[in-house]
Protein backbone atom coordinates (compact mmCIF):
# COMPACT_ATOMS: atom_id res chain seq x y z
CA UNK A 1 0.00 0.00 0.00
CA UNK A 2 1.44 3.45 -0.76
CA UNK A 3 1.70 6.21 2.09
CA UNK A 4 -0.14 8.80 1.38
CA UNK A 5 2.79 10.94 2.74
CA UNK A 6 4.43 9.80 -0.31
CA UNK A 7 2.23 10.68 -2.50
CA UNK A 8 2.83 14.25 -1.18
CA UNK A 9 6.73 13.93 -1.39
CA UNK A 10 6.02 12.91 -4.72
CA UNK A 11 3.48 15.67 -6.10
CA UNK A 12 6.34 18.31 -4.15
CA UNK A 13 8.88 16.81 -6.42
CA UNK A 14 6.92 16.94 -9.62
CA UNK A 15 5.74 20.86 -9.08
CA UNK A 16 9.36 21.98 -8.21
CA UNK A 17 11.47 19.81 -10.46
CA UNK A 18 13.77 19.62 -7.72
CA UNK A 19 14.24 17.42 -4.58
CA UNK A 20 16.02 20.09 -2.27
CA UNK A 21 13.25 22.30 -3.08
CA UNK A 22 10.60 20.08 -2.61
CA UNK A 23 11.76 19.35 1.23
CA UNK A 24 12.69 22.65 1.78
CA UNK A 25 8.59 23.21 0.87
CA UNK A 26 7.48 20.21 2.80
CA UNK A 27 10.23 20.88 5.77
CA UNK A 28 11.90 17.44 5.11
CA UNK A 29 15.54 16.84 5.49
CA UNK A 30 16.59 16.36 1.62
CA UNK A 31 17.96 12.35 2.01
CA UNK A 32 14.65 11.77 3.45
CA UNK A 33 12.43 13.00 0.22
CA UNK A 34 15.27 11.15 -1.83
CA UNK A 35 14.47 7.76 -0.40
CA UNK A 36 10.85 8.33 -0.21
CA UNK A 37 11.10 8.21 -4.32
CA UNK A 38 13.34 5.86 -4.70
CA UNK A 39 11.01 3.68 -1.81
CA UNK A 40 7.89 4.61 -4.18
CA UNK A 41 9.52 3.64 -7.49
CA UNK A 42 10.95 0.71 -5.94
CA UNK A 43 7.28 -0.81 -4.63
CA UNK A 44 6.08 0.17 -8.00
CA UNK A 45 8.80 -1.16 -10.36
CA UNK A 46 8.67 2.32 -12.36
CA UNK A 47 10.86 4.91 -12.66
CA UNK A 48 9.11 8.33 -12.02
CA UNK A 49 11.37 11.08 -12.48
CA UNK A 50 14.08 11.37 -15.59
CA UNK A 51 16.55 14.63 -15.29
CA UNK A 52 17.29 16.85 -18.58
CA UNK A 53 18.65 20.20 -17.91
CA UNK A 54 19.51 20.16 -14.21
CA UNK A 55 15.70 19.65 -13.54
CA UNK A 56 13.79 16.06 -13.07
CA UNK A 57 10.87 16.02 -15.23
CA UNK A 58 8.39 13.13 -14.79
CA UNK A 59 8.24 10.08 -17.14
CA UNK A 60 5.28 9.26 -18.90
CA UNK A 61 4.41 6.85 -15.90
CA UNK A 62 5.27 9.30 -13.54
CA UNK A 63 2.43 11.45 -15.14
CA UNK A 64 0.09 8.49 -14.58
CA UNK A 65 0.98 8.86 -11.10
CA UNK A 66 0.20 12.08 -10.76
CA UNK A 67 -2.86 12.26 -11.92
CA UNK A 68 -3.96 9.57 -9.27
CA UNK A 69 -1.86 11.68 -6.81
CA UNK A 70 -4.05 14.61 -7.61
CA UNK A 71 -7.37 12.90 -7.20
CA UNK A 72 -6.21 10.27 -4.09
CA UNK A 73 -4.82 13.75 -1.94
CA UNK A 74 -8.10 15.66 -3.11
CA UNK A 75 -10.04 13.18 -1.25
CA UNK A 76 -8.22 12.63 1.90
CA UNK A 77 -8.69 16.67 2.10
CA UNK A 78 -12.24 16.54 1.28
CA UNK A 79 -12.24 14.17 4.80
CA UNK A 80 -10.76 15.75 6.63
CA UNK A 81 -12.69 18.73 6.19
CA UNK A 82 -15.86 16.64 5.88
CA UNK A 83 -14.84 15.14 9.56
CA UNK A 84 -13.72 18.58 11.39
CA UNK A 85 -17.22 20.35 10.08
CA UNK A 86 -19.23 17.53 12.29
CA UNK A 87 -19.18 19.98 14.76
CA UNK A 88 -22.45 21.99 13.86
CA UNK A 89 -20.18 23.76 10.95
CA UNK A 90 -17.78 25.43 13.47
CA UNK A 91 -14.85 24.21 11.45
CA UNK A 92 -13.62 23.17 7.78
CA UNK A 93 -13.21 25.05 4.41
CA UNK A 94 -15.05 26.17 1.30
CA UNK A 95 -13.04 25.84 -1.44
CA UNK A 96 -14.44 27.75 -4.79
CA UNK A 97 -13.24 28.65 -8.07
CA UNK A 98 -14.78 32.21 -9.22
CA UNK A 99 -13.72 34.31 -12.34
CA UNK A 100 -12.07 37.75 -11.37
CA UNK A 101 -14.93 39.52 -12.24
CA UNK A 102 -17.38 38.07 -10.40
CA UNK A 103 -14.66 37.83 -7.57
CA UNK A 104 -14.22 41.48 -7.64
CA UNK A 105 -18.11 42.75 -8.54
CA UNK A 106 -20.44 40.09 -7.52
CA UNK A 107 -19.31 37.53 -4.65
CA UNK A 108 -17.81 39.47 -2.16
CA UNK A 109 -21.24 40.68 -0.72
CA UNK A 110 -22.59 37.40 -1.02
CA UNK A 111 -19.32 35.71 0.64
CA UNK A 112 -19.15 38.05 3.44
CA UNK A 113 -22.99 37.48 3.94
CA UNK A 114 -22.09 33.04 4.52
CA UNK A 115 -18.76 34.00 6.74
CA UNK A 116 -21.36 36.38 8.41
CA UNK A 117 -23.78 33.23 9.27
CA UNK A 118 -21.18 30.47 9.52
CA UNK A 119 -18.15 31.97 10.91
CA UNK A 120 -15.88 29.30 12.03
CA UNK A 121 -16.10 28.03 8.27
CA UNK A 122 -12.73 28.90 6.04
CA UNK A 123 -13.40 30.48 2.65
CA UNK A 124 -10.85 29.58 0.33
CA UNK A 125 -10.95 32.08 -3.45
CA UNK A 126 -9.17 30.14 -6.33
CA UNK A 127 -9.26 33.23 -9.35
CA UNK A 128 -9.32 31.59 -12.96
CA UNK A 129 -11.21 31.89 -15.92
CA UNK A 130 -14.87 29.89 -16.16
CA UNK A 131 -12.85 27.28 -18.76
CA UNK A 132 -9.96 26.64 -15.92
CA UNK A 133 -12.34 26.66 -13.35
CA UNK A 134 -14.59 23.93 -15.30
CA UNK A 135 -11.14 21.70 -15.74
CA UNK A 136 -10.60 22.04 -12.21
CA UNK A 137 -13.97 21.06 -11.50
CA UNK A 138 -14.00 17.49 -13.81
CA UNK A 139 -10.07 16.97 -12.55
CA UNK A 140 -11.36 17.07 -9.06
CA UNK A 141 -8.88 19.66 -7.93
CA UNK A 142 -12.31 21.89 -6.94
CA UNK A 143 -14.97 21.21 -5.21
CA UNK A 144 -17.14 24.37 -6.23
CA UNK A 145 -16.57 26.64 -8.77
CA UNK A 146 -18.62 29.21 -11.32
CA UNK A 147 -18.75 28.17 -14.80
CA UNK A 148 -21.02 29.11 -17.85
CA UNK A 149 -24.27 27.33 -17.86
CA UNK A 150 -23.70 26.40 -21.75
CA UNK A 151 -20.63 24.68 -20.84
CA UNK A 152 -22.23 22.47 -17.90
CA UNK A 153 -21.37 18.94 -18.82
CA UNK A 154 -22.93 15.66 -17.56
CA UNK A 155 -20.66 15.15 -14.85
CA UNK A 156 -21.39 18.36 -13.02
CA UNK A 157 -24.56 19.59 -11.11
CA UNK A 158 -25.11 22.72 -11.26
CA UNK A 159 -27.11 26.01 -9.44
CA UNK A 160 -28.26 28.86 -11.62
CA UNK A 161 -26.81 32.10 -10.40
CA UNK A 162 -27.02 34.96 -12.04
CA UNK A 163 -27.68 36.38 -16.05
CA UNK A 164 -25.24 38.92 -17.36
CA UNK A 165 -24.26 41.16 -20.19
CA UNK A 166 -21.21 41.23 -21.85
CA UNK A 167 -20.69 44.49 -23.30
CA UNK A 168 -17.88 46.99 -24.78
CA UNK A 169 -16.00 48.95 -22.96
CA UNK A 170 -14.41 52.29 -24.02
CA UNK A 171 -13.24 55.53 -22.26
CA UNK A 172 -15.48 58.60 -22.13
CA UNK A 173 -13.63 60.67 -24.86
CA UNK A 174 -13.79 57.63 -27.23
CA UNK A 175 -15.54 58.41 -30.43
CA UNK A 176 -17.82 55.00 -29.70
CA UNK A 177 -19.15 56.69 -27.03
CA UNK A 178 -22.37 58.25 -28.06
CA UNK A 179 -23.17 54.72 -30.00
CA UNK A 180 -26.55 52.77 -28.50
CA UNK A 181 -24.80 50.00 -30.12
CA UNK A 182 -21.63 48.18 -31.50
CA UNK A 183 -20.74 46.12 -34.56
CA UNK A 184 -18.56 43.22 -33.80
CA UNK A 185 -16.63 44.33 -36.64
CA UNK A 186 -16.22 47.91 -35.08
CA UNK A 187 -15.20 46.06 -32.00
CA UNK A 188 -12.46 44.18 -33.68
CA UNK A 189 -11.27 46.74 -35.56
CA UNK A 190 -10.04 48.60 -32.28
CA UNK A 191 -6.97 48.07 -30.49
CA UNK A 192 -8.02 45.68 -28.05
CA UNK A 193 -7.04 45.14 -24.08
CA UNK A 194 -8.16 41.96 -23.19
CA UNK A 195 -7.83 38.83 -20.42
CA UNK A 196 -5.12 36.47 -21.18
CA UNK A 197 -6.50 32.66 -22.60
CA UNK A 198 -8.29 30.59 -20.03
CA UNK A 199 -11.15 33.43 -19.83
CA UNK A 200 -14.30 33.08 -21.50
CA UNK A 201 -14.72 36.45 -22.50
CA UNK A 202 -11.47 36.07 -24.43
CA UNK A 203 -12.07 33.13 -26.29
CA UNK A 204 -15.34 35.00 -27.29
CA UNK A 205 -13.48 37.56 -28.78
CA UNK A 206 -11.02 35.03 -30.22
CA UNK A 207 -13.80 32.76 -32.07
CA UNK A 208 -15.64 36.32 -33.33
CA UNK A 209 -12.83 37.52 -35.18
CA UNK A 210 -12.16 34.43 -36.63
CA UNK A 211 -15.61 33.44 -37.63
CA UNK A 212 -15.62 37.16 -39.36
CA UNK A 213 -11.84 36.70 -40.70
CA UNK A 214 -10.46 39.71 -38.64
CA UNK A 215 -7.37 39.63 -36.84
CA UNK A 216 -8.07 41.25 -33.44
CA UNK A 217 -5.25 43.77 -32.18
CA UNK A 218 -4.38 42.60 -29.18
CA UNK A 219 -2.63 45.35 -27.69
CA UNK A 220 -2.99 44.50 -23.95
CA UNK A 221 -3.12 41.49 -22.63
CA UNK A 222 -3.96 40.87 -18.69
CA UNK A 223 -6.39 39.30 -15.90
CA UNK A 224 -6.04 42.80 -13.40
CA UNK A 225 -9.10 44.60 -14.04
CA UNK A 226 -7.69 47.38 -12.94
CA UNK A 227 -5.08 47.55 -15.25
CA UNK A 228 -7.32 47.17 -18.31
CA UNK A 229 -9.64 49.87 -16.86
CA UNK A 230 -6.67 52.00 -16.62
CA UNK A 231 -5.54 51.31 -20.04
CA UNK A 232 -9.05 51.98 -21.27
CA UNK A 233 -9.62 54.71 -19.66
CA UNK A 234 -6.45 56.38 -20.94
CA UNK A 235 -7.69 55.81 -24.03
CA UNK A 236 -5.47 53.28 -25.38
CA UNK A 237 -7.46 50.55 -26.40
CA UNK A 238 -11.36 49.49 -25.69
CA UNK A 239 -11.92 46.34 -24.06
CA UNK A 240 -15.31 43.92 -23.10
CA UNK A 241 -16.32 43.48 -19.17
CA UNK A 242 -19.68 42.60 -18.10
CA UNK A 243 -21.69 45.26 -17.68
CA UNK A 244 -21.75 45.21 -13.65
CA UNK A 245 -17.74 45.68 -13.98
CA UNK A 246 -18.54 49.34 -15.23
CA UNK A 247 -21.82 50.15 -13.84
CA UNK A 248 -20.36 52.49 -10.96
CA UNK A 249 -17.23 53.96 -13.58
CA UNK A 250 -17.86 57.42 -14.78
CA UNK A 251 -15.49 57.97 -16.58
CA UNK A 252 -16.02 54.69 -18.68
CA UNK A 253 -19.05 53.88 -21.14
CA UNK A 254 -20.46 50.53 -21.45
CA UNK A 255 -22.36 49.19 -24.74
CA UNK A 256 -24.44 46.89 -25.79
CA UNK A 257 -23.08 45.16 -29.43
CA UNK A 258 -25.68 44.80 -32.12
CA UNK A 259 -26.55 41.67 -31.13
CA UNK A 260 -26.47 41.43 -27.38
CA UNK A 261 -24.76 39.20 -25.73
CA UNK A 262 -25.76 37.52 -22.42
CA UNK A 263 -23.43 35.00 -20.09
CA UNK A 264 -25.65 32.44 -17.91
CA UNK A 265 -23.84 31.25 -15.26
CA UNK A 266 -24.04 28.73 -12.25
CA UNK A 267 -22.50 27.24 -9.61
CA UNK A 268 -21.40 24.08 -10.04
CA UNK A 269 -19.77 20.75 -7.87
CA UNK A 270 -18.53 17.27 -9.58
CA UNK A 271 -21.79 15.03 -9.30
CA UNK A 272 -19.71 11.90 -8.53
CA UNK A 273 -18.04 13.77 -5.32
CA UNK A 274 -19.14 13.37 -2.15
CA UNK A 275 -19.93 17.23 -1.06
CA UNK A 276 -18.32 18.34 2.76
CA UNK A 277 -20.97 20.00 5.15
CA UNK A 278 -19.63 22.95 4.18
CA UNK A 279 -19.76 22.79 0.98
CA UNK A 280 -23.39 21.56 0.90
CA UNK A 281 -24.18 24.73 3.69
CA UNK A 282 -22.70 27.25 1.41
CA UNK A 283 -24.79 25.34 -1.63
CA UNK A 284 -28.25 25.90 0.64
CA UNK A 285 -26.81 29.16 1.63
CA UNK A 286 -26.46 30.24 -2.54
CA UNK A 287 -29.89 28.45 -3.02
CA UNK A 288 -31.59 30.69 -0.32
CA UNK A 289 -29.92 33.53 -1.86
CA UNK A 290 -31.64 32.94 -5.48
CA UNK A 291 -34.99 32.57 -3.91
CA UNK A 292 -34.82 35.81 -1.95
CA UNK A 293 -33.71 37.81 -5.10
CA UNK A 294 -36.18 36.35 -7.22
CA UNK A 295 -38.97 37.42 -4.54
CA UNK A 296 -37.49 40.77 -4.61
CA UNK A 297 -37.97 41.04 -8.43
CA UNK A 298 -41.45 39.89 -8.35
CA UNK A 299 -42.57 42.15 -6.00
CA UNK A 300 -40.58 45.14 -7.56
CA UNK A 301 -42.91 44.20 -11.21
CA UNK A 302 -45.88 44.38 -8.73
CA UNK A 303 -45.84 47.86 -7.05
Amino acid sequence: MIDPRWLKQFMAVAHTGNITRAAEQLHLAQPAVTMTIKKLEQQLSLTLFERHQGRLHLTAEGKRLFEHSERILAALALAEQDMSALHNLEAGEVTIGIPSMLGSFYFPPLLMAFKHRYSGLSIRVEEAGTQIVLDQLLKGRLGLGIVLTSDLPAGLNGLPLLREEMVAVVAREHPFAHKQSLALTEFLGEELAVFRHGFHLREHIDDMARTLGIQPRIGFESNLIPLLKAVVRQGFAITSFLRMVVEQDQDLVPISFDTPYFLDLCLAWPKDRRLSRAEQAFIKFIREQNRGALQHNKQTVIT
